[in-house]
Parts: C-alpha cells; structure tokens; sequence
C-alpha cells in the first residue's frame, strides 16, 4: 500500500455556518480561533458572504493563527439560469480571494493543487424535503439539467481559465446531483478537464450510498474529499420523517467520526491502495445554536482518524 501525505482540514458548517441568513452564526474570527485551537492546518471558506471578502483582512487572520483556506464554497442555485450573473460574480470574487491568501502545501498524490472550489446545488424545497430519499425526489426535465449543467461549466471554466482553481462538483444531500443517477449523469455531461469530483462520505450514506463503491467508480474524477459520520439511530428517525436536510443535522443525524456507522478503517485502506494524497476536510453539520460541543467533537474526530491511521 503507499501511504501518501493527507492533511485534516475543518469547515465552518461544523459550527452550523450553512446559511449565512441564520442570525445565530457565530462569528468568523471565532471560528477561525477555535479551528487553530483544534489543531487544525486548514479550512474551507465556508459559504459565500460568511467570511471576508477582503484579501488583506483574510491573510492577516489566517496568518496570524498559522492556517489556510483549501477550498472556496458555491452553495447555491445551480439550475436557474436567473441565478447565472449571481453564480459568476461569486466565482469570481471567491476565486480572487482564495488565490491571493496563503496557499496551502501540495502533497503527493494530489492530482490539482489547492485551494479548490467546491460546488453545491442548493435552494429546492422539493428535493430538500426528499433528501436521502431516491424514490420520492423529483428528477429534473432535459431542459432544466441542461441549465444546470451550463452553470456548472461557466463557473469551472472561469475558476480554471481565469484564476488557476480546480471545480469540484459536491454532490449534496437535498440538491439535485445528490442520487447516483444524477452523479453518473454528470460525470456524462461535463467533461474531467473542466471539473472533478468532491465525494463526501456522509452525503453518500446518508442519500443511500456505499461510500468506499462510489469513491471506486468514480476514482478517476475524486480530486477531492470530505469525511463525516452518521448517527444510525437518528438517521432510521428522521428517514421516517418528512423533514429538511439541516433540520436532521439539527436533531444530531452527523456525529463525531469514529461514532457512526461509516467504517473508516476501511475507507482508510481503500484511499492507502488507491495512493491518495492531499486535503480531506471533516464536517459536522449542526444547528449553530448547539456549538457547545464544537471543540470536543473535533477533537473524538482528529483523535480517531489518528488512530485509524490519517
């Protein structure tokens, strides 16, 4: 097996930093605080509008608590052609920050350099009602995939043409590339020189996956990583509930790694024999009014990815 260099990163959504409209967010500088206090190299930016835009403001921060951003986040609407000037002028501005700040080491293994974009589809009740649900979740006509899949395009162009950044499409509970359907229909439909593949272990499991298959299939096309774990017992719960994505996240479905039911041993195998190297990002959703507990579920999740040999 060959064991190349990976690096542990956070997000702001294991602070439940998800919508940046929740009046109960914690403030940015914290979350920068307590993600150096975990011990923590690096994180990802978080939803557009959460932290500053401003370059000087971001280095100096991150400097100064020895960190480094390695993805910038679209979390949006990716299906309305309304929203295209929106997706482009975030790209842009988040593209502009994220490769003005301290760039993070690049290890071997890492097919592209960080910091990424990772890119979500976000912002349909009907899907986010339905996530982890294959069955019951409405599928999009030829039309609207096709706008779906023209936005997803624009933005990966302009973060490679224009900045040098890698898009990494993220499949998403309560979106729609979520179900393994939709993940083969885009790998159709746009092309590996334009983007690659964030898989996250949670997501997979929670919309019905098995991860360590699904990061098999599309090996060829995983630039880039998440980890989470799930709660079994809260999970069998809210499956049988009509309920939002984050509304579960709220009720504790994703838990501290190593305390679910995703066997990461032998995800840790799997990415040894495959020569992963480079970022994995850990996150736990949560209701920003439950922080609490941050910095000890941190702490059980670097401590048993330790133990399991990352």
């Amino acid at each position: 097996m060959t064991s190349n260099p990976i690096t542990v990163t956070c997000a702001p959504c294991c602070w439940g930093v998800d919508d940046v409209k929740n009046p109960h967010l914690p403030a940015w500088d914290r979350v920068l605080d307590e993600a150096a206090r975990a011990g923590f190299g690096g994180l990802e930016l978080g939803p557009y509008g959460y932290m500053p835009l401003d370059i000087d403001v971001m280095s100096e921060a991150l400097e100064a608590r020895g960190l480094s951003i390695v993805a910038g986040t679209i979390f949006d609407d990716l299906v309305s052609e309304k929203n295209t000037e929106s997706l482009i002028k975030q790209t842009r501005e988040i593209c502009a920050l994220i490769t003005a700040l301290p760039k993070p080491d690049r290890h071997n293994g890492q097919r592209f350099a960080a910091p990424y974009l990772t890119v979500m589809d976000w912002g349909h009740d009907e899907r986010d009602f339905a996530a982890g649900h294959s069955g019951r979740a409405p599928r999009l006509d030829l039309s609207d995939w096709a706008a779906l899949i023209k936005n997803i395009r624009t933005i990966s162009e302009i973060a490679r043409d224009e900045y040098g950044v890698r898009a990494v499409i993220h499949p998403h509970a309560g979106g729609y590339i979520e179900f393994e359907d939709e993940i083969d229909r885009l790998m159709m439909d746009v092309d590996h020189t334009t983007a690659g593949l964030c898989l996250d272990t949670g997501h997979m499991a929670y919309s019905g996956m098995d991860p360590i298959r699904t990061l098999e299939k599309h090996w060829a096309r995983v630039d880039y990583i998440h980890f989470k774990d799930i709660a079994p017992e809260v999970y069998e719960t809210v499956m049988g509930e009509r309920i939002r994505f984050f509304d579960a996240c709220g009720k504790g479905v994703m838990c501290p790694i190593g305390k679910g039911n995703i066997d990461y041993p032998a995800i840790r195998a799997f990415l040894s024999e495959k020569g992963y190297g480079g970022y994995i990002t850990i996150e736990q959703e949560r209701d920003p009014r439950n922080t609490g507990s941050i910095l000890d579920d941190l702490a059980a999740s670097r401590s048993f990815l330790k133990e399991t040999g990352f």
